[in-house]
């Protein structure tokens, strides 16, 4: 069967382009091989398919209909090999990436979610975790901190701009319990807070102004593990949250929030993704930091 196939091959390209000489060169193989390989075909078909002189080769009656016949399937074996080879090549496998909740909220999964449905054999796991997560020693792929918190080791990829926190509150909690004109009346107010996992304390609110920097802690009857629910608290009235201003944006825009020191909000070098400099990128892995990469 494979001496069939690849006697009717070697037919076909002689066939089609009326030479030995340059059907040859075309497969690779010596005129006398590929005679040798034509005239085996035709002697198991008892009849001849091309017309030999000694200035051309033509296909006989026989030989057209053959040819006619073999080209559109030679083509289609030609085409699923190839979609065999891209199939090989389609980049797979699993990534994990450890992140804070906003982060994967707000800055991965909206890039990640125009990625991943152009390549079905990539397999993302998302773990939200505020902890300083040591991503070898877990077995992550790559993980996010702010540019700043990244170790010097590690190989950083910005994938969002600069960010600034605020401070917010509901309208109603304001008219009860007054709007604080600097972070030091924040003693006298209701805090929503985060729980960090890494030593158990609450997250420190910090405020800038013309270079002063002053850090708060707020007392209050909440606290949270992750920015979602904060957010809905201060929207219900509970006292002030103090998170990513992109978080917040929407709900101040509609008026379920309002700010509060708005020109104490500090600034921050935004999102890296982070990852060893000593991994080996697979064509998967090379995917995701080209799509969460921060384009100005």
């Amino acid at each position: 069967m494979r001496d069939n196939f690849n006697d009717l091959h070697a037919f076909l390209v002689v066939a089609r382009e009326q030479s030995f000489t340059r059907a040859a060169a075309q497969l690779g193989v010596s005129q006398s091989a590929l005679s040798h390989s034509v005239r085996g075909l035709e002697t198991r078909l008892g009849m001849r398919l091309l017309t030999r002189t000694t200035r051309s080769v033509s296909p006989t009656a026989a030989g057209q209909r053959l040819m006619l016949t073999l080209t559109p399937r030679f083509e289609e074996i030609a085409a699923e090999l190839t979609s065999l080879s891209e199939l090989q090549q389609k980049p797979a496998g699993n990534i994990r990436i450890t992140a804070a909740e906003h982060t994967a909220r707000h800055v991965l999964w909206p890039k990640l979610s125009k990625v991943l449905a152009h390549y079905p054999d990539i397999k993302l796991e998302i773990i939200v975790d505020y902890g300083l997560v040591d991503i070898v020693a877990e077995r992550y792929d790559m993980g996010v901190r702010l540019g700043s918190k990244v170790a010097k080791d590690m190989v950083a990829v910005r994938i969002a701009a600069d960010m600034r926190m605020a401070c917010v509150a509901a309208p109603d909690y304001l008219e009860r319990f007054g709007t604080p004109t600097h972070p030091e009346q924040l003693d006298q107010h209701k805090g929503i807070n985060l729980r960090l996992p890494t030593h158990g304390g609450l997250f420190t609110w910090e405020f800038q102004r013309n270079g002063q920097t002053i850090t708060v802690r707020t007392d209050g009857q909440l606290v949270f593990s992750s920015s979602t629910p904060i957010r809905q608290a201060a929207q219900e009235g509970f006292g002030l949250a103090y998170l990513p201003e992109d978080m917040v944006l929407e709900s101040i825009n509609t008026g379920r929030l309002r700010p509060v020191l708005e020109d104490w909000w500090p600034s921050f070098t935004g999102y890296h993704l982070y990852y060893p400099s000593s991994r080996q990128p697979t064509a998967a892995f090379s995917i995701i930091v080209d799509a969460l990469r921060y384009k100005t």
